[in-house]
């Protein structure tokens, strides 16, 4: 089935446009003693680490309160529009699909450009994949679109019979040059997300949560369209993408699956290894280590279905780091006796890719668990 699964991508591929390669060898990032290189003072700090309770009830009790803290660390957050405006920009009849390109009012900052992909060749409401992109790129990328066709996924996607929703997040794609300083900050991406992320923390909020917010706005369209089966919606994406998806899932569980590609990080081994360079500062919530790493985000996502893909030699996923979690994280699943809706690989020799192997993967996670 599986080898089945891959000629259909390849072909799919192939005439949307291949993946980028592996990074070459010599190019990889290899994992550093823990600490080594790391001034004394920092590795004095009190970094948590987060244990899930031994039982059910308990972690059910518990998380409550992980999901409250996370909502007040994100910042004061503004509530989401009540009756969406929507614009439709066009509607085009493609090949085995209708593509729509859509604006949404998000009532505080702007609209959020985005597209709909739906199948013409399934009857009835289909299932839907939010695909998020990453650091730099956009919306197009998931769609294949754009030159970088690495993180492309609509035409496997579409091919399965899955409808596939892409935003553009803050500071990329075409919302560039409509931050704070507006068009002069048009060409300089890394500008705009420091000016958005600035003026952010001035109103009391993270830029993450802004981000996360956009993403539960585009949530809500796909409730309002009788085409989309609301009750079937997973989320997929690499690098801020694949951030974005576990972050949105552990918020939010009209999110029924998640595949992460890329950045499966622990926070404090990210510290170890002094990597904290290799993530933008959009985000980064305040005050997070002073209650828990990431596997208390990651476990609000259980026991709905969760796959993690990630390169061995990624330097924003830490090796030693994805080891801790993936305990962490079987532990949480175990508690469900859903330890099977877990799921961590990691390739060896690999960098910060999204290969056509792990869109396999992808795909026969959602085929498994969406479907």
């Amino acid at each position: 089935m599986k080898s089945k699964l891959l000629c259909l991508s390849l072909l799919f591929l192939i005439l949307f446009g291949m993946s980028k390669p592996a990074a070459a060898q010599e190019d990889l990032w290899k994992e550093q003693r823990a600490w080594e290189g790391v001034p004394e003072y920092y590795q004095k700090w009190n970094y948590p680490d987060f244990q899930f309770s031994s039982t059910l009830p308990a972690w059910k009790n518990d998380r409550v309160q992980v999901a409250a803290t996370l909502q007040r660390l994100l910042g004061d957050i503004p509530a989401r529009p009540k009756n969406l405006n929507v614009k439709t920009v066009f509607r085009k009849q493609m090949n085995g699909y209708v593509l729509e390109k859509f604006l949404i009012d998000n009532e505080v900052d702007g609209l959020i450009p985005g597209y709909l992909a739906i199948p013409t060749n399934v009857k009835g409401k289909v299932p839907v994949i939010l695909g998020m992109h990453g650091h730099g790129s956009s919306k197009d990328n998931i769609l294949g679109s754009d030159s970088d066709t690495a993180q492309d996924v609509l035409a496997l996607l579409i091919s399965k019979g899955y409808a596939v929703m892409a935003i553009d997040s803050y500071f990329n794609g075409e919302r560039r040059g409509t931050g704070p300083a507006g068009t002069p900050e048009q060409s300089k991406g890394a500008a705009q997300e420091t000016s958005t992320f600035k003026i952010n923390l001035w109103f009391g909020r993270s830029l993450w949560g802004m981000q996360i917010r956009d993403e539960q706005i585009a949530l809500d369209y796909l409730k309002t369209r009788p085409e989309i089966d609301s009750e079937k919606i997973g989320v997929e994406g690499m690098s801020m993408g694949s951030t974005r998806a576990w972050w949105l899932a552990a918020l939010d569980e009209r999110v029924k699956v998640v595949v992460g590609i890329a950045c499966f990080t622990r926070y404090k081994e990210l510290i170890e290894q002094r990597e904290l360079k290799a993530h933008g500062i959009y985000y980064f919530v305040p005050g997070m280590l002073q209650h828990f790493d990431t596997e208390a985000v990651m476990g609000l996502i259980a026991p709905r279905p969760f796959l993690a893909l990630t390169g061995d030699s990624d330097a924003g996923s830490p090796l030693s780091g994805m080891k801790t979690l993936e305990k962490k994280l079987d532990t949480v699943y175990s508690l469900y006796k859903e330890k099977d809706k877990f799921k961590s690989i990691i390739y060896p020799n690999t960098g910060h890719v999204f290969t056509d192997d792990m869109k396999i993967e992808m795909l026969d996670w959602f085929e498994k668990y969406l479907k």
